[in-house]
């Protein structure tokens, strides 16, 4: 029995279980096109801005708008008291009859003495006399005219008019309240649509943005940090003709249609300058994209479920994906969850979830 369990124990050894399979989840390397963007922030700021301050000297009587409000173009503000400026307006009315009169009347005498010169029944100095009076009765008509119509613009000056059209700040003064001229604050109108859009570029990419602005290829996004989905389409508008020598940036502004005032004036937002399309681009989700010491790099599954290790070179990130400028083919599948413990000949398993 003991030489029997001696030959049982010299047999041949059984054979190695083989590996089990790692799970992975995968996708395939998608072709598509897609934007060449720079992102930025950006501050809105309105379209056109008016601070209101009077031209005239006096009380105010009258405030035609509520604060806050949607003012339209040419729509009364304020009023001022009129009296004075009506009284010093009729005033030089009467001035400019008086001297029109008497300048008539230098005139008729110059006509007069013109006949009495070919006579010579009166001297030549009178005469000269006679004729600089009438011509300085001219001059005084010409200066009661401008007085008279200075008095008029003042007149008008008492209404205060909206030159554009916008959106009311709270106003700076009541009625009763003593205004000076061309020194008290009234108000803020602001033109909220269209809105404008500033923000700034790196230097180094300046030879870029004028490149596809030659080619009219710009457009800007703008949207909220809290809310990327309020994403709204603009169009280039300014780049600044130097760059900033403190922060080697350059400004540059866009223009964004706004009726439904989704963007307010001193408000940042996201900005997305879209400088051209890239055709056929390849793309894979960014968490296949794994970083070693060497650089960027990839796991793609081949026919045999083992896994490569592939160097890419990545571009730019769109959305949840990014795009791949060199290292895949279109068509070939990379492993997008399950790298750890991976290596290059491992067999995989592709499953859903992660």
């Amino acid at each position: 029995m003991a030489l029997l369990f001696l030959s049982g124990c010299g047999g041949k050894p059984s054979a190695e279980a083989p590996k089990p399979l790692r799970p992975v989840t995968a996708a395939v390397v998608e072709t598509r096109d897609v934007p060449v963007y720079l992102d930025e922030i950006g501050n809105c700021t309105a379209y056109e801005t008016v601070m209101f301050q009077p031209q005239v000297t006096g009380a105010i009587t009258a405030i035609h708008f509520k604060d806050g409000a949607e003012v339209r173009k040419d729509d009364l503000l304020f009023s001022i008291d009129p009296r004075p400026y009506q009284a010093a307006l009729d005033k030089a009315k009467a001035t400019l009859e008086q001297d029109r009169a008497k300048a008539e009347y230098d005139r008729l005498q110059v006509k007069r003495y013109e006949e009495l010169i070919k006579t010579k029944v009166i001297a030549p100095q009178e005469f000269d006399s006679l004729r600089s009076t009438a011509q300085a009765s001219q001059a005084a008509l010409l200066a009661d005219e401008a007085l008279v119509n200075t008095a008029r613009i003042n007149l008008e000056f008492c209404e205060i008019r909206s030159p554009i059209e916008g959106r009311a700040s709270k106003r700076m003064v009541d009625i009763g309240n003593i205004v000076t001229a061309n020194t008290t604050q009234l108000l803020l109108l602001q033109r909220q649509d269209p809105i404008y859009v500033d923000f700034t570029i790196p230097e180094g990419a300046l030879s870029n943005v004028r490149k596809y602005r030659a080619k009219g290829t710009l457009k800007v996004e703008a949207s909220f940090a809290d809310d990327p989905s309020k994403r709204r389409e603009g169009a280039f508008d300014f780049l600044d003709s130097g760059v900033q020598q403190n922060s080697g940036t350059v400004r540059i502004r866009a223009v964004l249609e706004n009726k439904d005032r989704l963007f307010w004036p001193g408000q940042f937002v996201n900005v997305r300058l879209l400088l051209d399309t890239l055709k056929d681009a390849m793309l894979i989700p960014n968490e296949a994209l794994q970083v070693g010491q060497t650089g960027p790099f990839v796991f793609v599954v081949k026919g045999d479920s083992t896994v490569e290790l592939r160097k890419v070179q990545p571009g730019q990130r769109q959305g949840e994906a990014v795009v791949v400028q060199e290292g895949l083919k279109p068509g070939e599948t990379v492993v997008v969850t399950g790298q750890i413990a991976l290596a290059p000949g491992t067999r995989v398993q592709i499953v859903s979830g992660k």
